[in-house]
């Protein structure tokens, strides 16, 4: 079978590899059938690793995916060869202390797809994994929106634990596909008015389709005191899905007494500074916000319901056997891409 890999800096190649076989009762084999590039996809392309998780070339590569069953394991009950799924890529194990507390995205043992010393990368015709995983999407859904409930579900995780609520005074802080899941996610949770700022007006342009009621651009304006001017009480939640530390500064800064900031963006670097004076005496609450947990199925129930449109996020498609061109354009911000997706399997 074709399989993606890492081979250094800024390489990535489609290789020969054994098909996979299913070892576990509990397992299925899929043909994986669209594969999205996300954010955490290109520093590894870019820069050969996040934080401590450093690639050993070849790495595969891939975690957002959809694809279709082709054969079960003998316990599998609840689905079944031909079955479209989407993809819960982080595998937890469920004996840690973290499982034991609710806390499966933070498993002591995690394998989450594509990720340096875990599990496979989703780029490639064929994987093997839990049952649990593969979530059944409706008839009316397409393999493309499939593809997009990772980041979404990313999305609907971040707006829970900030306790979106109707007339919520919101923020998002860069509008790639993770800010506009967030976007879309918060507005699907009852009326807010909802902010958003980035570098790129294409950018922009998605996230009024998402439900922005207002937008800006660093860039060409001082975004905070705008906002300032039409929320002078300050706001209660601030989303960072940038990953630019300049967006922390921004939304200390933004937040009014008791607000809280939810930082989602990947930054450049290992350590972020702010601004400890204005964080204490307005007593803002800082949380991080690692991928999701239990929220694929809800995010599922939200396109499939017309609540969340996925529209504005897919942007470009391209074929498996273009994979680097596909990664040229996201690492280069080219071209108005918000996300793209690779057609693995042509169904």
């Amino acid at each position: 079978m074709r399989v993606a890999f890492f081979t250094g800096l800024r390489q990535v190649e489609i290789r020969e590899a054994p098909e996979p076989k299913l070892t576990r009762p509990d397992e299925v084999l899929l043909r994986i059938d669209r594969v999205g590039i996300c954010g955490s996809d290109v520093h590894y392309y870019t820069t050969g690793g996040i934080g401590d998780q450093v690639l050993e070339y070849p790495a595969t590569l891939g975690h957002e995916c959809s694809g279709t069953v082709l054969e079960v394991g003998s316990a599998v009950e609840r689905l079944r060869p031909g079955d479209r799924v989407a993809v819960d890529p982080a595998i937890f194990c469920g004996q840690c202390d973290q499982c034991q507390a609710g806390r499966s995205n933070t498993c002591r043992r995690l394998q989450f797809l594509g990720c340096p010393g875990q599990a496979p990368g989703a780029a490639a015709e064929y994987r093997v994994l839990p049952a649990a995983n593969c979530l059944p999407i409706p008839d009316s859904m397409t393999l493309e929106q499939a593809a997009l409930i990772e980041p979404l579900s990313i999305g609907l995780y971040a707006v829970r634990m900030g306790d979106v609520y109707v007339g919520s005074r919101i923020a998002v802080l860069g509008t790639g596909p993770i800010g506009l899941s967030v976007l879309a996610c918060a507005k699907a949770a009852g009326p807010s008015r909802a902010y958003a700022t980035d570098l790129l007006d294409e950018r922009l342009s998605a996230a009024r389709r998402c439900g922005a009621d207002w937008t800006g651009n660093p860039k060409r304006q001082d975004v905070v005191a705008d906002i300032s001017k039409l929320e002078p009480e300050g706001l209660d939640m601030v989303f960072e899905c940038s990953g630019d530390p300049a967006c922390v500064d921004q939304a200390t800064r933004l937040l009014a007494p008791g607000g809280t900031l939810l930082l989602i963006g990947i930054p450049p670097s290992l350590y972020v500074s702010f601004h400890a004076h204005l964080v204490r005496t307005k007593e803002l609450t800082f949380r991080a916000v690692r991928r999701q947990k239990g929220c694929v199925a809800s995010a599922i129930r939200l396109v499939s319901e017309g609540l969340v449109d996925t529209a504005p996020l897919l942007t470009h498609r391209f074929p498996f056997a273009q994979i680097r061109e596909a990664f040229e354009l996201v690492a280069g911000y080219r071209d108005g891409v918000i996300k793209a997706l690779l057609d693995i399997s042509g169904a």
